[in-house]
């Protein structure tokens, strides 16, 4: 790879002018974790970066195939693209991520968007110097889809959009096969990072000053299971609580199916991590559960659930919920209402079942209406809306440290998030931005809660 960065940087730093590169990422956080890596790449290449996609020698859309009108808004970035490309015919176009990664995207590009330029999938990303280079020698088209394989790629810099927030993915992949998820398609199976490597960039991360580290992975609770004499998920979450500094660990996504009382016990052990866990339940009916493949049941699940609140009586729980899945019943709908009722989540990611091309689901034949799935869901976001407002009053007169992001909307409010995960809004100074404050809440919303700076 390091070849082909160096032909193209000879390329590119040749010209009398910087050659400017524009990155746009769609997605999840482990989408926007390597749209800093292919960031890292064009600086390696000689590119400048810039957010004006009008000032831009490259354009890159990395890109998200979760859910299809995802891919519905790539597309309609990529047709708004065409201007540019009349006006500036020496523009590179290029499409990266899980998208990239499907051979019937693919196929569509070539015969629809013929002035994309390059193509690569999320195993392709050390070839996109040699595709670049081919296209800056004249190649009409320069595109790779490559499987897979079992070495993880550990050679990448990254050009990190916070200095206070850091993305460190730990394995990439999946094998739980959900009959509604696209990921395992096009991410592969799952495979882990050596936690050395994890613990090392991380140590550099603390020193360089970030203070909130996020670790990814479609599933952490397997984390390890595809090496031998590899260290479990909890047992890393104390190799980096070890690591000295002040700062912040979070992860996600946990899959029930693997999460375990060990990992509640290292949450409350370790000072560092995060008092929060997202536990994606998707539904709160078995038989829906099982038709989706998600391997728990409602009563497994809350056993996890009852084992934290054990030791924490409001420990905070997030989760992901889907409203309409095929042939979803009212009494399944229900079961999931009572679910939440019973759970008091703080927050909720829910949405309405849209089928997948490439998923068992998406051959199911659903009787349900759209005018069903929606009613429901306006019905579900209503009671979530009342959990939260009564949920979120228990943090009245407590203290929370806070993680200070930004500054509100409202002028002289500042922003962040506390250990639980909770969105604290205060009067203060910029110059707190990216340091850990105390907040003493006064008020509660049903998106935030509201405290005066100690």
């Amino acid at each position: 790879m390091q070849e082909y960065i160096q032909k193209v940087k000879d390329i590119i730093t040749s010209k009398d002018k910087q050659s400017m590169a524009y990155v746009q990422t769609f997605g999840c956080q482990l989408n926007f974790s390597e749209g800093e890596k292919i960031k890292g790449l064009l600086a390696q290449m000689g590119y400048g970066l810039t957010d004006i996609p009008d000032n831009a020698d490259i354009i890159i859309f990395n890109t998200c195939a979760v859910r299809e009108n995802a891919e519905d808004r790539v597309f309609g970035q990529i047709g708004a693209i065409k201007r540019f490309k009349r006006t500036n015919p020496n523009l590179i176009v290029g499409i990266s991520g899980c998208m990239a990664q499907e051979k019937h995207i693919c196929d569509k590009v070539k015969k629809s968007y013929p002035y994309v330029d390059i193509v690569f999938g999320t195993s392709a990303m050390d070839k996109f110097p040699k595709l670049l280079l081919n296209v800056l020698n004249g190649q009409k088209h320069a595109f790779d889809i490559t499987e897979y394989g079992d070495i993880i790629d550990e050679s990448f810099n990254q050009v990190r959009d916070s200095k206070i927030f850091a993305s460190v993915p730990i394995m990439y992949g999946c094998n739980n096969f959900c009959t509604y998820c696209i990921v395992p398609y096009v991410r592969g199976r799952e495979r882990s990072r050596k936690s050395k490597t994890i613990i090392n960039e991380v140590t550099q991360l603390v020193y360089n000053g970030y203070k909130e580290i996020m670790l990814l992975g479609q599933n952490v609770n397997s984390y390890g299971n595809d090496l031998e004499d590899e260290i479990s998920f909890p047992e890393l979450l104390r190799s980096i609580n070890a690591i000295e500094g002040d700062f912040i660990i979070r992860f996600m996504s946990s899959h029930p199916k693997d999460a375990t009382p060990e990992l509640i016990d290292t949450i409350f052990e370790c000072d560092k991590v995060g008092k929060h866990l997202h536990l994606p339940v998707q539904c709160g009916s078995n038989s829906i559960l099982q038709a989706m493949n998600r391997r728990y049941t409602i009563e497994k699940y809350l056993e996890i659930i009852d084992y934290a609140r054990s030791k924490c009586e409001d420990f905070s729980f997030t989760t992901d919920i889907i409203i309409g899945f095929p042939n979803e019943t009212d009494a399944d709908f229900q079961s999931t209402v009572d679910l939440i009722k019973r759970v008091k989540y703080d927050n909720i990611y829910s949405f309405i079942y849209s089928k997948r091309s490439g998923t068992k689901a998406s051959l199911i034949d659903d009787k349900v209406s759209d005018e069903t799935k929606g009613r429901r869901m306006r019905e579900f976001l209503a009671v979530q809306r009342d959990i939260t407002d009564k949920s979120y009053k228990r943090f009245i007169g407590r203290t929370m440290r806070v993680l200070v992001s930004g500054e509100s909307k409202t002028k002289g409010v500042l922003t962040g998030k506390s250990s639980e995960y909770i969105i604290v809004e205060f009067i203060g100074d910029s110059s707190l931005i990216g340091k850990f404050v105390n907040v003493k809440i006064t008020q509660s919303r049903n998106w935030s809660v509201f405290g005066e700076l100690i």
